[in-house]
């Protein structure tokens, strides 16, 4: 542990760059607890606060343009790439997207406070466009200010945190261990949280090829669309399908509908955003409900044909 102890004093700057790198990347490492340690190591390490910051800045600049990047070349699809490597399980893009298209790019000084947004934040920045220099200044004033608050908090309840240390050190081999097991225990209860999220919402699916059928045949469900405005437009929508998200379904939806079959989709892993709907209206009492397996992407994929004009109204459809 007094090894560990003497490269972090020696060595922080390097540390906190490649912990903080693979962070943003999309990596389950936490860098706060870095950022934090070495905040308590200021007095004592070969660095300053303001060399950690800017370290940190830089690496969280590399990953996040990295993904902002893929978001300009490949567009939204990049988007579901970085919720499936989240271990958050309320990563889904609609939550992204949301937020994203109400604040715009100020809303990444915040991104990395909140959990589920940083890590699509940046790649849905390249996919709409921002212009990159506008990305980086914002980018990076979150990244400081993310950075700072974590090493000042570091610096503030160094004792503290000094303490825990001299705790660890006294445990020699088994304090490196309980470092281990609690970054273990970590990885574990995110990846349970995940699991645990997408259980709840598990439930029968439609295939692409039935929803087409459906359509050919003039049988078509109720079908609705849980992404956002900005995404519809962007990559179009399943014909005759309805935009309503968690707060607007109750006004549009009416419950004297429940005895049609209805169809939603999303853009999401697992279809999370269309199963939480689904469950909605099950509760409702609508009794033939389904999310469409594989949502929009999986619709394109197959040749089936979009409409990309002036989003329809909701209460006409069902009215």
């Amino acid at each position: 542990m007094q090894h560990l102890i003497a490269l972090l004093t020696e060595y922080g700057l390097a540390f906190v760059f490649v912990n903080v790198l693979a962070a943003q990347a999309g990596l389950p490492l936490p860098a706060v607890p870095t950022l934090v340690l070495t905040g308590a190591l200021l007095g004592v390490g070969h660095y300053s606060a303001a060399s950690l910051v800017g370290v940190a800045v830089a690496a969280a600049l590399i990953a996040d343009s990295a993904w902002y990047f893929a978001g300009t070349r490949i567009g939204r699809p990049v988007l579901r790439v970085m919720c499936r490597i989240s271990l958050s399980p309320d990563t889904c893009v609609r939550q992204t997207e949301t937020i994203y298209a109400r604040f715009g790019a100020p809303s990444l000084v915040v991104a990395k406070f909140i959990p589920g947004f940083a890590a699509v934040a940046t790649a849905l920045s390249g996919a709409v466009r921002t212009p990159f220099a506008t990305f980086v200044v914002y980018d990076a004033l979150g990244a400081a200010l993310w950075a700072g608050v974590a090493i000042g908090i570091g610096s503030l309840f160094s004792n503290a945190v000094e303490s825990v240390l001299d705790t660890l050190a006294r445990l020699g081999e088994i304090g490196v261990g309980l470092i281990v097991v609690a970054l273990l225990v970590f990885v574990a209860a995110k990846w349970w949280d995940r699991r645990r999220f997408y259980d709840e919402l598990r439930m029968a699916r439609i295939s692409v090829g039935e929803l087409a059928d459906m359509l050919d045949k003039g049988t078509a469900p109720m079908i609705l669309d849980v992404r956002t405005a900005e995404a519809r437009e962007a990559d179009g929508w399943i014909p005759g399908a309805i935009q309503v998200d968690e707060k607007t379904i109750a006004v549009h939806i009416p419950d004297d509908a429940s005895n049609r079959e209805v169809i939603v989709y999303c853009a999401c892993p697992n279809e999370a955003s269309a199963a939480r709907i689904a469950k909605m209206l099950k509760a409702r009492g609508f009794t033939r409900v389904r999310p469409l397996a594989g949502g929009i992407e999986d619709w394109v994929k197959a040749g089936h044909a979009i409409e990309q004009k002036k989003a329809l109204i909701a209460e006409a459809l069902v009215a």
